[in-house]
């Protein structure tokens, strides 16, 4: 049974690019996708993950202000009862210089993976299917083997 994910642009962020590029990866990759699209509140990610019984959230920011818009999220998962990944993805912060301390910042606000904008869809794809133990498709071994 497939997997589903959720997806979208927290916050102000218009930015639909990337999330269009990332929805046809995973359900090419055989997930169930539902794209909220961007400009999208905590809230909505909190009522489509409960609506679709998600295992994964994974939101994308690229106008580096996603600290301020992530502020609280996993303690809202929490009160909400969801027990999900919680992936993000981006530009995340304003005059980002060193993506480790950004990663650490994200991490500490409860997120699972923390990913730069630079990251190939393939890898955070990969990184969910191992955090939700699922065995990897032909093509994707081969590209890890190859």
């Amino acid at each position: 049974m497939a997997k589903t994910v959720i997806l979208g642009v927290i916050g102000s962020d218009a930015h639909v690019v990337g999330i269009t590029i990332l929805e046809q990866a995973l359900r090419a990759a055989g997930f169930d996708v539902v794209n909220l699209g961007v400009q999208t509140s905590q809230e909505d990610f909190i009522t489509a993950a409960d609506d679709a019984d998600a295992e994964a959230v994974l939101i994308s920011s690229l106008y580096g202000h996603a600290e301020q818009d992530c502020q609280g999220f996993r303690e809202r998962l929490d009160e909400a009862g969801l027990d999900v990944l919680t992936y993000i993805g981006g530009n995340l912060a304003v005059g980002q210089d060193d993506f480790e301390e950004t990663r650490r910042k994200f991490r500490e606000l409860g997120f699972d993976r923390v990913f730069d904008s630079e990251t190939d869809p393939e890898e955070a794809i990969a990184a969910l299917r191992q955090d939700l133990q699922l065995a990897a498709t032909e093509a994707e071994r081969h590209r890890v083997e190859g």
